[in-house]
């Protein structure tokens, strides 16, 4: 969108920290143009350090999955899963098939439980009746009076009834998923013995029994989780799709150039060996495909190109550089020389000073990936958006529940206790000839991403119990830790791409990095002046709330922010070391980042 010129604009200083209904440590500082009805400029902050690289170092690379599922109380268990892939690279251990099956209908019933929690009861509240009549009564009395098109399949007849069942605490539908929510953490717990923090996941495989009866009992709450998808999914499209019509213009919230990377998710045991020599191929037969799209092509789906193009700017964050460091790893095992920048080289080196908006303002550094000309800004949609789209334009899954199309992904849902067979088709949002990477497109991602999870947990238990009823029913395979090993792993956490990376020195660990989707969201203005991509959507947004500056909510800017999923534990992290308690005075500062 185009913006005015600075005279004629009326500018408004406006922060919200914390950004309230997820952990609380982002700050988001704006300027509003309250004349020309936009957001001027964004300044997305972190006020946490917590140092997970740091201490890392010198520990028992056994431990790593332990340690790192530790990062974050929410997805816990996708940092576990990640830092097992990593390990079984650097122990060259395969693990049996019925333990990668058991591994992936764990982290199918995560997705399934936090998207919806998250989908529900955090992000919904921004599109409730109480919401909406706070910042738009004239959208709500459109939406009392605007029949829904898929009434008969989700229960609501207007709209606004859609609305009302999203009010927080008092809503059928907000009370309804926090049940749902609680069935598929029973899920996971039966794979993988404890949410969010795994016990029986280790590298070579998982300690989990498996029995037709552990199987039996994942399966009847999946059936009731996939009858409950068959009315959510045409529930939210009704919902999202009659903010398109009653606001004109509305696509442009949260809007952003197509920059969205995958780094894949659920592995093909019948493929997957974990050697990276080999990692091009078995990264191809996920079952959500890896790959980057930038103006909505896709450049690459190879997991050995992503790990390459991986780099970690500074810029305007609050770390020391370190590339007059020796580097830990030259070259990848495949002889590629790995630069400087690469987190195989990392060192965290945390330098505090005062929040300053023309210099260092956060604790999330700038990861960005390098095409081999640009230093790209990628962002995750969520996690959802760029696994949806790079599986659609990959091609490469068919597994019948599931089959991405080359444009589309189909997700056939088979029949439950209630209702018929529902087939579902994910397509790539385009409006008025133009694609979409906005904040609605990342939340109707997220439900239809709910149900391939499902889907493909059904054809996930379906191979276990082949295992089982054929006699394979070992789930791990031993290992021994080498001296020397330089390691990475790829998957999707809820939110969007996450990797570890690894270096084994005297058998222990030299240097260990993860990085989640939030500091690739979440990242501030880098070097170059590139700003992230939380930064980037706001400031191309504009305003459709009712209120006056005096009253201003900032909804709009809400939901852009919301619809990424943003979760700061994994972003930034801190270590005091020797028993050093940390003592925060809060004193207000002027917000002038001109």
């Amino acid at each position: 969108m185009t913006t005015s010129p600075e005279r004629d604009r009326d500018l408004v200083e406006m922060a919200w920290d914390p950004i309230t209904r997820i952990v609380g440590s982002l700050g988001i500082y704006a300027k509003i143009d309250f004349k020309n009805r936009e957001v001027a400029e964004c300044y997305s902050t972190s006020s946490v350090f917590r140092g997970y690289s740091i201490f890392m170092r010198g520990k028992d690379p056994r431990d790593a999955h332990f340690i790192t599922s530790r990062i974050c109380g929410i997805c816990g268990d996708n940092h576990a899963t990640c830092s097992v892939y990593a390990q079984n690279m650097a122990y060259g251990v395969r693990p049996p098939q019925l333990g990668e099956w058991i591994i992936n209908l764990g982290e199918a019933a995560e997705y399934m439980f936090d998207h919806n929690i998250f989908q529900e009861n955090l992000v919904g509240v921004d599109y409730c009746e109480k919401m909406v009549r706070e910042t738009n009564p004239g959208v709500l009395a459109l939406a009392e009076r605007t029949e829904a098109p898929h009434a008969g399949e989700h229960g609501y007849r207007t709209i606004a009834d859609i609305m009302r069942s999203l009010n927080p605490l008092e809503g059928e539908f907000y009370r309804e998923a926090l049940n749902v929510s609680r069935t598929t953490r029973e899920m996971f717990c039966l794979m993988e013995g404890r949410h969010v923090h795994p016990s029986t996941l280790y590298p070579g495989g998982v300690g989990t029994v498996a029995t037709v009866q552990l199987f039996t009992d994942y399966m009847t709450r999946l059936m009731r989780y996939i009858e409950f998808m068959k009315r959510v999914v045409p529930m939210h499209d009704d919902l999202f799709d009659f903010f398109y019509e009653a606001l004109p213009g509305y696509e442009q919230v949260g809007k952003r150039r197509v920059l969205l990377g995958c780094w894949g998710s659920f592995n093909d045991p019948r493929h997957c060996d974990f050697t990276y020599e080999n990692m091009s191929d078995w990264g191809r037969k996920m079952f959500v495909s890896p790959g980057i799209i930038v103006d909505g092509k896709l450049i690459t789906t190879d997991l050995v190109d992503i790990n390459l193009g991986i780099r970690i700017l500074l810029g305007s964050s609050y770390y020391e550089d370190w590339t007059d460091q020796e580097p830990f790893v030259t070259h990848d095992p495949l002889g590629n020389p790995v630069d400087i920048r690469h987190p195989w080289n990392q060192h965290t080196i945390p330098r505090p000073q005062k929040r300053d908006f023309n210099d260092k303002y956060s604790w999330v550094m700038s990861p960005r990936w390098f095409d081999g000309q640009n230093l790209l800004a990628l962002d995750t949609g969520g996690g959802p958006l760029a696994r949806l789209w790079v599986t659609a334009l990959a091609g490469l899954v068919d597994i019948g529940y599931v089959k991405s199309t080359g444009h589309s992904v189909q997700i056939n849902l088979p029949k439950t206790a209630t209702l018929p067979e529902k087939t579902f088709e994910w397509k790539i949002p385009v409006r008025n000839g133009e694609l979409l990477s906005n904040a609605i497109e990342r939340n109707r991602a997220r439900t239809y991403f709910q149900a391939y999870a499902a889907a493909a947990a059904l054809h996930f238990a379906e191979q276990a119990l082949r295992e089982v009823h054929d006699g394979r029913t070992q789930t791990w395979e031993p290992f021994t830790v080498p001296d020397e090993a330089i390691s990475c792993g790829f998957t999707e956490a809820v939110r969007g791409l996450l990797s570890h990376h690894m270096v084994i020195k005297d058998g222990k660990i030299a240097n260990y990095h993860p990085y989640p989707p939030t500091p690739w969201n979440a990242s501030v203005r880098d070097v170059h002046g590139t700003p992230g991509p939380y930064e980037d959507a706001v400031q191309n947004t504009p305003i459709f709330e009712e209120n006056p500056p005096e009253t201003f909510k900032g909804i709009d800017i809400m939901r852009t922010v919301r619809s990424f999923d943003p979760c700061l534990p994994c972003g930034v992290h801190m270590y005091l070391g020797d028993g050093k308690e940390l003592r925060k005075l809060h004193s207000p500062h002027a917000f002038n980042p001109s």
